[in-house]
């Protein structure tokens, strides 16, 4: 994007204030539409049933639209406020391009268990508060087109998009009963928005990770890794998708071969990847790649930055003797400096007083007769 094209786009912020949250219905708990622009929004949380424990949320496109021929080009913040600690709030920001068939982005932002533990600073006296930080654009690119349905819908090449049920959502949308909060307040700010990072998108589905596997049934190492896999699951929905076919074995070895390539990932320093190491990674890898049905080329780059750790250990160890060598020869030279300086210091003294003892002195030939005279 050119200067001239972020100095156009403002964010404006919706702030959606829950109250006496444990009382909502939280499997069907979104905001009221609000209006920037003249595009319509919602902020919707995904639903918190008892097997899920992760607190996540989605911006939402509200307004009636057909299924194609419309696109809308947004950059936007979720933010999840800590009531205690603003340092402390969690804010996940994305460039998407909304359209018939990707009306919905979001993200996982805590744990279920660190949510709802109000020491935490996230959810307060009942009342948790959400804000929608969205850029919009003059630009005529992201005006929606209703009209035209003619015009070719742009196609997002991220991989794994957060892909939104089309129908599902507009029949949703279209209830009148849906559960909403009423203490809400609409800000808006003028803030510049230059580029944004594109994170990872979450598509809200009905399958979680504990409805494909048993996850009781794992042993302790296995164990580890469903926090990594659920985050994963969340972040990239096609691995829930890709396995919903498969057999009940064939899903166990698919995730937790999965497991524990992001867990070697996750718990793993630098200084770990040796040898070893990079060669159990890489058989892991090329299993997952081969076989699992997995789309993974968003881990892809993490997984060779990884593998590359070995030949920059032996760069690095050649780089360090090398700079042993140097501070050793700096320390031989600069010690050899002290006696060259202690020597000429010595010399100089030296010097000076044969100076003065050859004053007066006549040399003799030490060969030369002592001899006597008789007369």
């Amino acid at each position: 994007m050119d200067t001239q094209r972020e100095t156009s786009i403002r964010f404006e912020t919706f702030t959606w204030k829950i109250q006496n949250f444990s009382k909502q219905n939280t499997k069907k708990l979104q905001s009221k539409a609000f209006r920037i622009r003249g595009y319509k929004w919602r902020i919707r949380l995904y639903p918190l049933m008892k097997n899920v424990d992760h607190f996540s949320l989605y911006l939402m496109v509200a307004d009636s639209l057909p299924p194609y021929g419309w696109d809308r080009n947004t950059y936007f913040k979720l933010s999840l406020i800590n009531q205690l600690d603003g340092n402390k709030s969690v804010v996940k920001e994305t460039q998407q391009k909304f359209n018939g068939g990707y009306r919905s982005w979001g993200s996982f932002f805590v744990n279920r268990s660190v949510f709802f533990d109000s020491k935490q600073g996230y959810l307060v006296n009942d009342t948790c508060i959400i804000e929608a930080h969205v850029c919009v654009s003059d630009l005529s690119s992201l005006e929606v087109n209703t009209l035209n349905t003619n015009s070719p819908t742009s196609k997002s090449k991220l991989g794994d998009e957060a892909r939104r049920n089309s129908e599902s959502i507009e029949q949703e949308d279209d209830k009148e009963t849906e559960t909403e909060t009423s203490d809400e307040s609409e800000t808006h700010s003028s803030t510049s928005c230059g580029s944004s990072q594109t994170e990872g998108e979450v598509q809200s589905s009905d399958l979680t990770l504990k409805d494909l596997l048993d996850l009781g049934s794992l042993g302790k190492e296995e164990a580890a890794f469903v926090p990594l896999l659920e985050e994963a699951c969340i972040w990239h929905p096609s691995l829930i998708r890709s396995q919903r076919k498969s057999s009940r074995w064939f899903r166990l070895w698919a995730f937790t071969s999965l497991g524990q390539v992001l867990y070697l990932l996750k718990t793993s320093k630098v200084k770990d990847m040796n040898e070893d190491a990079c060669n159990r990674l890489h058989g892991l890898w090329e299993e997952l790649v081969k076989h699992s049905g997995f789309q993974l080329s968003w881990l892809e780059p993490y997984v060779e930055s990884a593998l590359g750790m070995k030949a920059h250990l032996e760069k690095t160890e050649v780089v360090n003797k090398l700079k042993d060598s140097v501070v050793a020869l700096e320390i031989k030279m600069k010690k050899l400096r002290g006696e060259l300086a202690a020597a000429e210091a010595e010399f100089e003294v030296t010097r000076r007083a044969l100076v003065e003892a050859k004053k007066g002195f006549v040399e003799l030939d030490f060969n030369a007769d002592l001899g006597y005279a008789m007369f």
